[in-house]
């Protein structure tokens, strides 16, 4: 009887998705980067092990963490500067 070695699960995917929830609460923007990083490492080792390691889906929710947190701050620090520009802007005009 042949019985399959039990599939370990990527340390990286662990990491990113660790990282992911890190970036929307401790860590706010070094954690999404992390997030980031370490799931595009674990999908590719999970990729490269022909079917000995397992996690993508782990990897998957750290990379969705991490760049909805990204797009999230390069939203806000857009909305900043258009609102604070138009501000001088009117203050300019009534000057």
């Amino acid at each position: 009887m042949n019985i399959p070695a039990p599939r370990q699960t990527s340390t990286y995917a662990v990491i990113s998705l660790v990282a992911g929830i890190l970036g929307w609460s401790l860590l706010p923007f070094l954690g999404s980067i992390g997030a980031i990083i370490f799931g595009h490492l674990g999908r590719g080792e999970i990729r490269r092990s022909n079917g000995q390691m397992e996690g993508d889906g782990l990897a998957i929710a750290g990379l969705i963490l991490g760049w909805l947190s990204v797009a999230m701050w390069v939203i806000g620090i857009a909305l900043f500067i258009v609102f604070f520009g138009g501000l001088a802007w009117i203050a300019a005009l009534n000057s």
